[in-house]
């Protein structure tokens, strides 16, 4: 198919009248003006975002946890109701749920998800006859939404450092080392049979699993896929930097770069607690911080140092995380302005070439997105894949709209959803802000709403 964008952010920057060529997902050609029989895209085309971090099952449980508890609420207490909410679920409604999940990420702009999949038992903790059977509840939500997947089944193993026993809501979550690679192994076959997929791991974190596990864990993965994605949870809470502290002598980021041979295709997730010595660290090993600021906000978790983060050139992913949210212009908005507060000045995240702080943030979470999924996504460009939104010019015509500050104002002005379409892997996924299974999918969802309780 070709498609014709009056105005469009390539990756090496804005143009006007380009007609793209799309053959089997990914972008073949682009030229100059309107090719004919070109399809005219309604608006401004801008590169899809990807979502580096999702816990899909998360989407039904917002809202139910913001109840507080005198002044005591934090992360802990908030695990804790989690784990009663998830007791709930089978592998039907976890379905379900990833379904309208990945429908409300595709409507508001994500074109690719990392699953961070930690949900592989059934109620009473014990395998499915299928090992894989939640996983495929995974795969088969992102199939039949139509968003790009890459799955990060979780390994995980105790309930704190020194390897302490699980607790009993954790017991849908844990897996030895040797069952738990040959989840990844069956997980591996599925994404053969679907496109648009791949696969990686997630060690939960350093308080869920050990050295020896992590390491083994990396080992089997890289012999599949030398370049898998590879995303931990580490230094969220100010709890765990102690716990680590006194277990291992060392700050988590500080002990996994001692101990782990982190690269471009590691995803630090949150990394929110580190100090200098930890991000310049983070940067010279070329691995990606996944930062999640409205999930971030929510669970009270502190503020990454964005601004220093960037000026020293590192790479940063976002991710809606707990789906407290599912808007990557929100997490974007309070990317920035959790720098303002906390620094007092104002357009912060900038960068050396580009002043538009939402050109910047936008460019580089996608980018970013990309590299955290190993995917060929991120860039509107020759060989890239066609995952790219189509703005509802109706909107953004109200605000500052040139080149200088479109990006500006759909992030810091307009409280509208700005996406009309939604192409993913060449196909289209979204049309005039709706999929074609949003009713049926939102209905199933309320049902499975309807009989959870916590």
């Amino acid at each position: 198919m070709k498609l014709f964008a009056k105005k469009i952010l390539l990756a090496n920057g804005w143009a006007n009248e380009q007609t793209l060529t799309i053959e089997q997902g990914i972008i073949t050609d682009i030229v100059d003006g309107e090719t004919v029989g070109a399809e005219r895209a309604k608006g401004v085309v801008i590169p899809g975002m990807v979502n580096c971090h999702s816990h899909a099952f998360q989407r039904a449980f917002a809202g139910f946890s913001e109840q507080g508890s005198e002044g005591q609420d934090s992360f802990w207490t908030w695990r804790n109701i989690m784990y009663k909410f998830l007791g709930q679920l089978s592998s039907q409604d976890a379905e379900v749920i990833a379904s309208q999940l990945y429908i409300e990420m595709l409507k508001m702009g994500y074109t690719r998800v990392a699953e961070f999949h930690y949900l592989h038992h059934d109620i009473n903790g014990e395998n499915y006859a299928n090992l894989s059977a939640m996983a495929q509840a995974i795969f088969a939500a992102a199939k039949q939404s139509g968003i790009g997947l890459t799955l990060l089944p979780v390994l995980y193993r105790f309930s704190g450092f020194d390897t302490q026993a699980p607790n009993a809501g954790q017991q849908r979550f844990i897996n030895s080392v040797a069952q738990f690679n040959d989840l990844v192994s069956e997980c591996f076959e599925l994404a053969k049979l679907q496109a648009n997929c791949n696969v990686g791991i997630a060690p939960h974190s350093l308080r869920a699993v050990d050295k020896s596990s992590l390491l083994a864990a990396v080992k089997h993965v890289r012999a599949l896929d030398g370049q898998a994605p590879i995303h931990i949870h580490i230094a969220e809470q100010q709890k765990e930097v102690e716990d680590c502290l006194a277990h291992y002598g060392q700050r988590p980021v500080q002990w996994l770069l001692d101990n782990a041979e982190l690269d471009k295709h590691w995803c630090l997730i949150h990394a929110t607690h580190i100090n200098e010595q930890e991000r310049q660290g983070i940067i010279a090993n070329q691995a990606i911080a996944g930062i999640c600021p409205t999930t971030e906000a929510n669970l009270g978790d502190g503020i990454f140092p964005t601004e220093e983060f960037l000026a020293e050139k590192g790479t940063f992913a976002i991710g809606s995380d707990s789906h407290i949210s599912v808007n990557p212009i929100e997490e974007l908005r309070w990317l920035e302005y959790a720098q303002r507060l906390s620094k007092q000045q104002r357009a912060l995240l900038t960068g050396k070439d580009e002043k538009s702080v939402g050109a910047n943030l936008w460019q580089q979470a996608a980018t970013g997105g990309a590299q955290s999924t190993n995917s060929n996504t991120g860039a509107l460009a020759i060989g890239k894949q066609a995952d790219l939104l189509v703005l509802d010019d109706s909107q953004l015509r109200l605000y500052a709209h040139d080149d200088r500050h479109l990006l500006d104002s759909m992030i810091f002005a307009n409280r509208e959803n700005p996406v009309l379409d939604v192409m993913v892997n060449g196909h289209w996924t979204i049309r005039d802000k709706k999929h074609a299974l949003e009713q049926v999918s939102a209905d199933e969802f309320a049902n499975v709403l309807a009989k959870i309780s916590v």
